[in-house]
Formats: C-alpha cells, sequence, structure tokens
C-alpha cells in the first residue's frame, strides 16, 4: 500500500477542497487508483432496504418525507410483522442482495419496539445475509441488545457539515448523531454513515461533511453518499439541482480519504442516466441499493441494475458466512402466527 493511500484521520477542510478542485480527470485517477489498492474494482456489495415503519416521524429533517410537520403523499403505517419482513429478506436474498437493511421513520426506538426489531434481526441473519438497520438515535443499551441480535451495520447519517446542520434539522444536533454513531462502535457493531448532498449547501460544506466522517476515529465500514430526490411538499422541494459532477467528485473523494470502506452510491439513483452510474462507479462507489424502492423514494428496478452491471462487466460482491447452516435456523418463534400479538401500531 502507497504511503498516500493510508487511512488518515486528520483531514483538514482546506486539503479537502484542495481534492474537491483537482482537474476532473486526476481526480478520477487518483480515486480510481485508491480504489483498485482496496477492492477489487469489478465488484458492487449489493444491499436491499425496507422500510419496516414509515411516516409520523417527530422529526424536522427539511428533505425528508416521512416528517410529521410536512404535508406529502406518505402516510403512517403500523410496523410491519416480523414474518413479513422475513419473507422480503428471502425475496432479496433470491434477487442478489448480500445484506437486508430495514428503516423506521423513528427519532428513537422506545422500550416496547426493541423486541420486534430483535427478532427482525435474528430472522434475517438465519437467512445468511448480513444485516442493518436504521431506527433513529439508540442509546448504548439499545446498541448493546442489536450487537448481541447479531446485527453487523447500524446506520446514522450525519447528513451534511456541522455549519450547514442547523439549516436542515434543529430536532436533534449534530452531537446527538455523533454520540449514536459512538455507541454503535462501544458496542461492536460496524459503522454506516454518511449523508445528503444537494441539499442547498455550498462546495465547503461538501468538503466539510466528508471531513467530519473521515476524521472520525475510525472510519465508517459503509459510507452512503446520497443525492437529494426532492419530495413535494418539504422545505426543500424546489432547491437548486446539484451539478452531476459536483456529485461524481463527491464520491470520488469520498474514496480518496476513506480507502477501506465501501462507498454506497444510494438515493437519488433512479435519476440517474447509466454514464452518470458508470462514473460513480469508476470513482470508486462500491455498493447500492437494490430494488424499486429506498424507504419512500424510487429506485432503479433490479433487472435494470443487472442490465447495468453485465454492460460494465461488474459482479456483485459475495458475502461469507460463518454458518453453513444458517438458512435452515429460521425460528419457529419468529414466524409462528401465534406471535401476531406482539405487532402494535407504532404510530401511536
Amino acid at each position: 500500500m502507497s504511503q498516500t493511500n493510508i487511512p488518515r484521520h486528520d483531514w483538514s477542510i482546506a486539503e479537502v477542497e484542495a481534492l474537491f478542485a483537482r482537474p476532473f480527470s486526476d481526480l478520477m485517477f487518483q480515486a480510481q487508483t485508491v480504489h483498485r489498492e482496496h477492492f477489487n474494482p469489478n465488484e458492487v456489495q449489493v444491499s436491499t432496504l425496507l422500510s419496516i415503519k414509515t411516516g409520523a416521524c417527530p422529526e424536522d429533517c427539511k428533505y425528508c418525507s416521512q416528517s410529521a410537520r410536512y404535508n406529502t403523499d406518505v402516510q403512517k403505517e403500523r410496523l410491519m410483522e416480523v414474518e413479513k419482513v422475513l419473507e422480503a429478506a428471502k425475496v432479496a436474498k433470491d434477487q442478489g442482495s448480500t445484506r437486508f437493511c430495514m428503516g423506521a421513520g423513528w427519532r428513537n426506538p422506545k422500550a416496547r419496539d426493541m423486541p420486534f426489531v430483535l427478532e427482525m434481526v435474528k430472522g434475517v441473519k438465519a437467512l445468511g445475509l448480513e444485516t442493518c438497520m436504521t431506527l433513529g438515535m439508540i442509546n448504548g443499551g439499545q446498541a448493546d441488545e442489536l450487537q448481541e441480535a447479531g446485527l453487523d451495520y447500524y446506520n446514522h447519517n450525519l447528513d451534511t457539515s456541522p455549519e450547514h446542520y442547523n439549516s436542515i434539522i434543529t430536532t436533534r444536533s449534530y452531537q446527538d448523531r455523533l454520540d449514536t454513531l459512538q455507541n454503535v462502535r462501544d458496542s461492536g457493531m460496524k459503522v454506516c454513515s454518511g449523508g445528503i448532498v444537494g441539499l442547498g449547501e455550498n462546495a465547503q460544506d461538501r468538503a466539510s461533511f466528508l471531513a467530519q466522517l473521515a476524521n472520525l476515529p475510525k472510519h465508517p465500514e459503509s459510507v452512503p453518499i446520497n443525492m437529494l430526490v426532492k419530495i413535494a411538499g418539504t422545505p426543500l422541494a424546489d432547491v437548486d439541482d446539484l451539478e452531476a459532477f459536483d456529485f461524481v467528485r463527491c464520491i470520488a473523494v469520498a474514496r480518496i480519504m476513506m480507502p477501506k470502506s465501501h462507498v454506497r452510491l444510494s438515493a437519488g439513483r433512479d435519476a440517474m442516466n447509466e454514464q452518470m452510474q458508470a462514473m460513480c462507479f469508476l470513482a470508486g462507489a462500491n455498493s447500492i441499493f437494490y430494488g424499486c424502492k429506498l424507504l419512500t423514494t424510487g429506485n432503479p428496478e433490479a433487472n435494470k441494475d443487472m442490465q447495468l452491471f453485465a454492460k460494465l462487466g461488474i459482479n456483485t460482491e459475495t458475502v461469507a458466512t460463518d454458518d453453513i447452516e444458517a438458512e435452515q435456523k429460521i425460528t419457529t418463534a419468529v414466524v409462528n402466527q401465534q406471535n401476531k400479538e406482539l405487532f402494535y401500531d407504532a404510530a401511536l
């Protein structure tokens, strides 16, 4: 490994801005060189994301269709039943996903929520899939419970730079987000953390955002870079579009700064043509969400992803499992109808 590609945790904003300012071809070459030192450039990790509880979130994130504060088309839904989550996970696995991510529109899970999400984790894990959840803020005890149930990754995005943050969210602080990431780390789980670009931030905000991620004591194992999906009824519905090359630069700079992390081409992919997606893969993106929906926003259908992969000669990354009989270990208690009394309307 070259000296310049050893992971760093001391990036200055000026250094990051200098990366962004490089000629595009030079930046892409550097990002691709870093990428090839740590990953197979022709493999992409494939995840599926399922909303296990949608709508009625009390937070005021200005981009989010699930916030109860905005008039969007998203309807509140009860927490999904465990067996239905497992059915969706089986379909995801059959379609080629190696990681199953479950998201709930909560500020934070309540004590009454935990038994249900823990059963989901156990059931999905037993299918031989990697598991990931995003449930909002979690304390140390909740992080330990999720880790003990078998959760591999916990997602909690920083969203944007500290400087721009209060323009987007006021109901939880930046430090709240950092505290949740520390709770996840302390439990032994892997961290999935990234953010959204196109929130009306400036170029320095994008540099500051990536510096925050790269300067964590340990880089997130997964770094989702989302392009804003503008939702009618939210305060950011009419924000100016982010220039496509600026988005690709974000992918490339994230790859250079966090060389061993999976950089996920995440929300907003539905609006990207094949050429832009291919450019992002060249810039070092090596993870995607797969399928027709990301919580409440569109995403390219699975067959379209496979068609693009075929054109580019990309294969899906495999995941190792320590248990060759994992698929036979879905317990009756998880899927049995007798557990129906466990389910309640989590939106209440």
